[in-house]
């Protein structure tokens, strides 16, 4: 291809002609297709060429960017090591032309970001060693000018953004050198103190050494500082993005400066008139609190280990109170949208966060300084003041010790309960939430005989008010029947009834008629109202059991009305708002179907599996597997379905003619993870409800759930549930299980040895979740092959591979990593080990690590495991004098 006519190309990817905008288009995806790298060659050549117009340059740079970066990191990842493979030369070529393209562009700097793609594609190689040093020198030498200053920092913010930090470990030194050279207060250019600032901000993930180095944190500290002085706006706000990150990463070293300085610099930028750096200086608090409560985790943690904690808080945040919270209020009085609910972030959202995250920080120690606010403002004519006091006084419920703001709060409701009259449609919607707040944090207010009914009353009518409202509303109601229900559960596990018997059938009218609001899908109201009434539902005493057997009918009713609208929906936006309503309807259904009985279940489930029957059908032959073509509704339809088999039991063994191709179409479904993940416990469920009637399908789901075990294609989440079910499968056909019992133990043995590195939390949380499977699914087939009161056993069987598992338990009980699951599954495991093989059991029993993990699972806080445990350690003590 010609660069004149590549030129043209570029210049009509602008052009405000459709068609040949489209022409242009369909010409670069060609040309990428038939040889990429000449294509990137004459990119390169083409934003090189200052004598090109700056469109065709900027073009250039942008094309030939997006064939080295994608905001996808497996997209990016590809797009690299495509890289690595083209030719020497080429590369080169077109690294040079990049590189001497930098500071001869209009702004934004295209080649900045060449560089940068092409860096973290050929630095974590050791390729490109140079690189560094050479944008260094662009930034110091004397003879740059601002615009290749500007541009070569803007290459290493990017560089830095997108590396991993280890890469660039040594040349920390270097980089910190270009950066505070661009920072420096007597740096004349704002734009090239812009770049090094944000450049600085992208960099503090892999300056930890240099901070640990009080003169050279001293330095940087202070550019910083001083950054946050600037007159330039922008400038002054990538400063203090910076000191927020820094006290996120350095929160140990900021004493020395906190008084001196940072005090003074995020207090000033709080009360800024420009929002951008309002926030940042909100923001800096906010970083402050959740440090601090970290901290304070920490250190509980620590004396209940009886050690020193790592580190200690400072308690900035209680000591500044009385200056931030004046601060705070008075930010949030500044709403300047009565009707509307906003959803961009502004000062005064982050300010209600910011004083829930100083309340949940410094505890009682926020409530005088909050309260006088509350008092002076609720009752004043301004909407603002009313709004802001209401707001406040919800966000310091949770932090406070619960006795102590309970008569704070009981005094409090009657003023709430009027303020859901109030004229200002936002003073409605935020005392809403701060009733659902009361309700989810201090129950007992709610709750007061004194203030329900007039409470509930209000709460009825608001779910008529605009849909801001109503949706809190609901919430509101969400958190009302769990407190009420959670009351009368103290009485009872299944309480007769609660106080909210008298009104649930007209709530639940209420809500269903709310449901069916025009205006539902604005603000979640809709999706609100249905929640709150699955809480409702599930709240539920005995008294309200006819309601809630009549609200089970009606939803199955809509569900149907609902199917039979389908051939109506045209449009692409009708559709998910269809595929929303079926969710919503499958979840209800799943709800009501936990409570109703087994008999009442039976006498409607012909109805129900023909209406979830047809909508998997539907959904899942639409050709697409998208969150967005399918809405989910396949894993809504699903998850009722496991209720359905749940209250059923081995009644559902009707409908597996009809569901069984289903349930494997969704097994192997690996596109949809979700999907394939509730099918895989769709089948745990179904092997617990149908038992023995289960055997004559196993045959035809081991070969699919071993499949998705060895496929790398599908998403890892799915994995640990894979080997949970063959326990189930054990349990449920017991002894015949010793059929699959060699492949299933092979498979057990290779997931037990997964293990994480040090520090990689995500693998640490996954090889436990793993690790619990496996436990549960030994257990399992422990169980299984033992059959019931020892008939026919097969439990001998695992005899052969009995010292891999206990080496597993061992392995687990030196895992410092391991989570109260695994430990609980771990002694339930051993119990039955020691039930099943008797005498044989007694070495396991005198393994040190076996009575460590029993030591620690008897000390366990969770019940369950302390139970198990302790039943444990009984059934190996009772083995001793049988020897």
């Amino acid at each position: 291809m010609s660069t004149e006519r590549l030129v043209q190309i570029l210049e009509k990817t602008l052009a405000p002609d459709q068609n040949e905008l489209q022409a242009a288009k369909q010409y670069l995806d060609q040309a990428a297709s038939v040889n990429l790298p000449n294509l990137l060659t004459s990119l390169s050549e083409i934003l090189r060429n200052g004598g090109n117009s700056q469109v065709a340059r900027m073009q250039a740079g942008i094309q030939l960017k997006n064939h080295l970066y994608s905001k996808d990191f497996d997209i990016r990842c590809q797009y690299q090591q495509r890289w690595l493979t083209f030719p020497e030369e080429m590369k080169a070529f077109i690294k040079t032309n990049v590189l001497s393209t930098l500071g001869s562009e209009h702004r934004p700097s295209q080649a900045a970001q060449c560089v940068a793609s092409i860096a973290c594609a050929e630095l974590p190689q050791h390729q490109w060693p140079d690189l560094i040093k050479l944008l260094v020198h662009n930034v110091t030498a004397t003879t740059s000018t601002e615009m290749m200053k500007e541009a070569s920092l803007e290459a290493i913010g990017y560089i830095c953004q997108d590396i991993e930090s280890d890469v660039l470990e040594t040349q920390s030194n270097d980089i910190l050198t270009a950066i505070v050279h661009g920072m420096k207060k007597d740096e004349s250019s704002d734009y090239v103190r812009l770049a090094a600032t944000n450049a600085l901000l992208n960099s503090l993930e892999f300056t930890k050494a240099n901070f640990d180095v009080e003169t050279e944190r001293n330095f940087i500290m202070q550019v910083v500082c001083e950054a946050t002085q600037s007159t330039d706006i922008h400038v002054k706000t990538a400063a203090l993005q910076c000191l927020v990150k820094i006290m996120s990463l350095h929160y140990t070293y900021m004493e020395n400066y906190m008084g001196h300085a940072l005090f003074a610099i995020t207090i000033e930028a709080m009360k800024s008139e420009h929002d951008e750096i309002a926030l940042q200086g909100i923001e800096f608090w906010s970083t402050v609190c959740d440090e601090e409560v970290d901290l304070g985790i920490e250190l509980q943690e620590a004396q209940e280990t009886g050690r020193a904690p790592e580190r200690t808080s400072c308690h900035y945040a209680k000591g500044a109170l009385a200056y931030l919270v004046p601060i705070l209020t008075e930010i949030m009085t500044k709403q300047d949208n009565e009707t509307e609910d906003d959803d961009e972030w502004n000062p005064c959202k982050a300010a209600g966060v910011s004083l829930m995250l100083l309340a949940t920080c410094c505890e009682d120690d926020i409530v005088p300084h909050v309260l006088p606010f509350v008092t002076q403002n609720i009752n004043l004519p301004d909407w603002n003041k009313r709004d802001a006091a209401i707001m406040a006084f919800g966000s310091i419920l949770e932090g406070p010790d619960p006795d102590k703001m309970k008569p704070v709060v009981a005094e409090a409701m009657p003023s709430l309960i009027t303020l859901l009259k109030d004229h200002s449609p936002a003073v409605r919607d935020t005392v809403a939430w701060t009733i659902g707040r009361v309700c989810e944090l201090l129950p007992e207010a709610a709750i007061n005989p004194t203030f329900l009914v007039p409470l509930v009353e209000g709460l009825v009518v608001g779910l008529d008010d605009v849909p801001r409202v109503a949706a809190n509303v609901a919430w509101a109601f969400s958190s009302l029947a769990e407190a009420a229900y959670d009351e009368a559960a103290q009485q009872a596990d299944e309480p007769d009834t609660y106080c909210l018997s008298s009104v649930f059938s007209p709530i639940v009218e209420k809500l269903l008629a709310t449901t069916g609001r025009a205006d539902g899908n604005l603000n979640n109201l809709r999706s609100a109202a249905y929640e709150a009434l699955m809480e409702l539902i599930k709240n539920s005493p005995k008294d309200c059991y006819e309601v809630v057997k009549r609200t089970t009918e009606i939803i199955l009713e809509r569900l149907q009305t609902i199917l039979q609208m389908e051939s109506q929906v045209n449009s692409s936006s009708d559709r998910v708002q269809f595929n929303d309503l079926q969710s919503l309807l499958c979840a209800t259904l799943q709800s009501v179907l936990k409570k109703v009985t087994g008999e009442d279940a039976l006498q409607i489930s012909d109805l129900i599996m023909q209406a979830l029957l047809q909508m998997l059908h539907s959904s899942g032959n639409s050709g697409s597997t998208s969150q967005t073509s399918s809405g989910g509704v396949q894993e809504d339809a699903m998850l009722a379905i496991s209720a359905l088999i749940e209250k059923l039991g081995a009644h559902f063994v009707k409908y597996m003619g009809a569901f069984k191709p289903i349930l494997i179409q969704s097994l192997n479904n690996s596109a949809d993870y979700q999907v394939c993940f509730v099918a895989v416990n769709c089948v745990g469920d179904l092997c617990r409800g149908l038992g023995l009637q289960m055997r004559e399908h196993v045959n035809d789901l081991m070969p699919i759930l071993l499949k998705i075990l060895g496929d790398d294609k599908v998403d890892r989440t799915v994995k640990p549930g894979v080997l949970s079910v063959f326990g189930d499968i054990a349990l449920a056909i017991g002894p015949e299980f010793a059929v699959y019992l060699p492949i299933a133990v092979s498979t057990l043995e290779q997931a037990s040895n997964v293990t994480a590195p040090k520090g990689d939390y995500d693998m640490i949380d996954y090889v436990n979740e793993l690790r619990e499977n496996c436990l549960e699914a030994y257990t399992g087939i422990v169980q299984g092959l033992k059959g019931e009161n020892g008939s026919q056993s097969n439990v001998e069987l695992l005899i052969p591979h009995a010292q891999k598992v206990v080496s597993f338990i061992e392995v687990v009980s030196a895992d410092v990593e391991r989570t109260d699951g695994v430990t609980c599954a771990a002694c339930g495991l051993i119990g039955d080990l020691a039930m099943a093989f008797g005498a044989q059991a007694i070495p396991m029993s005198e393994k040190e690590s076996i009575t460590a993990l029993l030591t620690a699972g008897r000390r366990s806080k969770n019940s369950k495991t302390k139970t198990l445990a302790v039943w444990a350690t009984k059934e190996l003590r009772k083995l001793k004098p049988a020897s």
